[in-house]
């Protein structure tokens, strides 16, 4: 028996590998000499880079970059096992985690430190990057991360404008031609799971802006800004962005990936699936693993476990999810590649015991499941 066993973490409790040791433990107990593979996955968000990095057997490069603030941050990205591949998760270096509640503004922050991620993975050779956007604190359109890998961004007398999204209404011109050369080797593939584009009623101004902090006031600000931002695009970069679903993602960090690296938008779980070689490990498998903290309506939305079910399903491999929390509503799963589903408590807990319990917890679900199995097999 082949199983494959394709999490995503249990957030503020386990990360995917741990999920899936967990699982792996709890087979065992039942079927001690399957053939078990363990792949870690994630969404392109919180946790891409561990996963892919656990997955591959690649490592975590550690940099000190620019913060949402202009203050000096440790982030970090990963280099893949193959050594050509790096992962990127923009928060790490201009998310809203690096900001305290009471200094966020979107007028102000940058996204120039995930420039600087990007720049020093150009360092290590490698010949594509795969860069996670989702939160962010910024609002600028990736003018932060264009400005660090050598665009500039001018007023009408030349000079360069100051960071932030609230800025951009006194650009005039963009020079990219101090731009790193070494980009035009590089593929970029962007994890993107919002179809939001970069201005307008669903752009990233009203919709995200809020959240980092922005006033009704400052929402249209921004959002007027970047209607600005992206005719100057157009004007010097022949690149028209602001409808593009996806370009309003991180605060329009999604339309200036497209804009200065013609990155490629997909969803985070597509990208994960083809870094981890999803497909070869599956073809053959007898049963598939997946989970996730809470599965409900919302999964089905890109989420792993959908993602992982679908390409099991392309080659006829049963399903089974195992989640923490399983809503009312998540019977819907059944209609997208999952066979069943587990959810891993005992019972009415308090949250705090299951994010401590829950390595034990998720073990203990993988025994039951291996049990069923065993009696369905009449063995």
């Amino acid at each position: 028996m082949k199983v494959v066993i394709a999490p995503d973490s249990f957030k503020e409790s386990l990360t995917a590998i741990q999920v899936a040791e967990s699982i792996e433990k709890g087979f065992r107990t039942i079927f001690p000499d399957a053939d078990i593979v363990k792949i870690p996955m994630a969404d392109g968000g919180e946790g891409t880079v561990k996963s892919l990095v656990d997955a591959t057997n690649g490592t975590i490069v550690e940099k000190t970059v620019t913060g949402p603030l202009g203050e000096p941050v440790q982030a970090f990205f990963g280099l893949l096992g193959n050594g050509k591949t790096a992962v990127i998760e923009m928060a790490a270096a201009s998310g809203l985690h690096l900001v305290p509640a009471n200094k966020r503004n979107p007028l102000v922050t940058s996204t120039r430190g995930t420039g600087e991620l990007i720049s020093a993975a150009l360092d290590e050779d490698v010949e594509k990057i795969i860069i996670g956007i989702g939160g962010s604190a910024t609002n600028d359109g990736g003018a932060g991360m264009a400005r660090a890998i050598g665009a500039k961004f001018l007023d009408e007398k030349g000079n360069q404008i100051s960071e932030g999204g609230g800025s951009l209404d006194q650009l005039a011109s963009i020079d990219v031609s101090g731009m790193d050369p070494r980009l035009k080797l590089v593929k970029i593939e962007v994890a993107c799971d919002v179809d939001n584009p970069l201005t307008g009623e669903k752009g990233a101004s009203a919709i995200f802006g809020p959240q980092k902090g922005a006033t009704p006031e400052m929402v249209r600000q921004l959002d007027k800004n970047l209607k600005h931002y992206a005719r100057i695009i157009e004007k010097d970069l022949g690149k028209s962005i602001a409808k593009v679903p996806g370009s309003g993602a991180a605060g329009g960090l999604g339309g200036g990936l497209l804009a200065f690296l013609s990155a490629e938008l997909k969803r985070g779980i597509d990208i994960l699936i083809e870094a981890t070689n999803f497909h070869e490990h599956v073809k053959d498998a007898s049963l598939v693993i997946t989970g996730e903290g809470k599965i409900d309506s919302q999964t089905i939305s890109g989420k792993t476990p959908i993602g992982v079910a679908k390409t099991a399903k392309k080659y006829g491999v049963p399903v089974i999810a195992i989640a923490g929390n399983i809503a009312s509503d998540s019977e819907i799963v059944r209609e997208h590649g999952i066979d069943a589903v587990f959810s891993i408590v005992p019972g009415v807990i308090p949250l705090s015991d299951a994010f401590e319990h829950a390595a034990e917890y998720v073990e203990r679900a993988a025994a039951n499941i291996a049990s069923l199995i065993k009696i369905a097999k009449g063995k």
